[in-house]
């Protein structure tokens, strides 16, 4: 009998540990941490703060830190004092009179102080913020005004038109006329707690009439 050839046989696999993967496994992204706020990022109740607006023109280089620590402290702590009519002055020559008010406005802001109680008043050329925003006409212009809920600024020719607010901040960035003089004089009326000036302190001291 012819012998029939066994079939070979097939060893069974041994299964080994299995090695896990990690192909599959998704790595998470890391979440970005906040960094300081650049001095380009507007603050809340500052120019350009409500609708949207084009660009605003170019804003001028900071003015020397040097000259305005010491007034920046007073000004934070004159935000702070409860009694009505408080006066201060802030020494700035006229190129750095709106940046020192600027810089005003942004401690009166961190101090708490609401966007809508503060009026800024140049003597001399348009603010850069009302400048571009009379580009849309003087009745929008005015309407943000009436709003009542934001920073506004105006020239001291227009106090009059201006409702009074709880903080006047004024830059003395061009000569003070008499139109100027009178209405510098009688802004501590319009201000319901604080006035601030930001200029030369002779100029200031003879437009009020007395030394401050």
């Amino acid at each position: 009998m012819p012998l029939i050839p066994q079939e070979p046989q097939i060893p069974e696999s041994v299964q080994g540990p299995r090695v896990a993967t990690a192909a599959g496994r998704t790595t998470p992204t890391p979440r970005p941490v906040p960094g300081p706020r650049s001095a380009a990022t507007p603050r809340p109740g500052s120019p350009g703060r409500g609708p949207v607006r084009p660009a605003p023109p170019a804003q001028r280089p900071p003015h020397a830190p040097a000259s305005a620590a010491a007034p920046a402290a007073a000004v934070q702590k004159a935000a702070e004092a409860t009694s009505a009519a408080q006066f201060q002055l802030i020494p700035a020559t006229p190129d750095g009179a709106v940046d020192a008010a600027d810089e005003a406005v942004d401690l009166l802001l961190d101090s708490g102080q609401v966007p809508g109680g503060i009026l800024v008043l140049t003597t001399g050329d348009q603010h850069p913020w009302a400048a571009h925003e009379l580009s849309f006409g003087e009745a929008a212009y005015w309407a943000q005004h009436d709003a009542g809920d934001d920073v506004f600024f105006a020239r001291t020719a227009n106090a009059d038109r201006c409702t009074s607010r709880s903080v006047v901040v004024v830059a003395v960035n061009g000569d003070l006329d008499a139109t100027a003089a009178r209405a510098l004089a009688g802004l501590r009326e319009r201000a319901g707690a604080l006035l601030i000036v930001c200029g030369e302190p002779q100029k200031v001291n003879s437009a009020l009439g007395a030394a401050v």
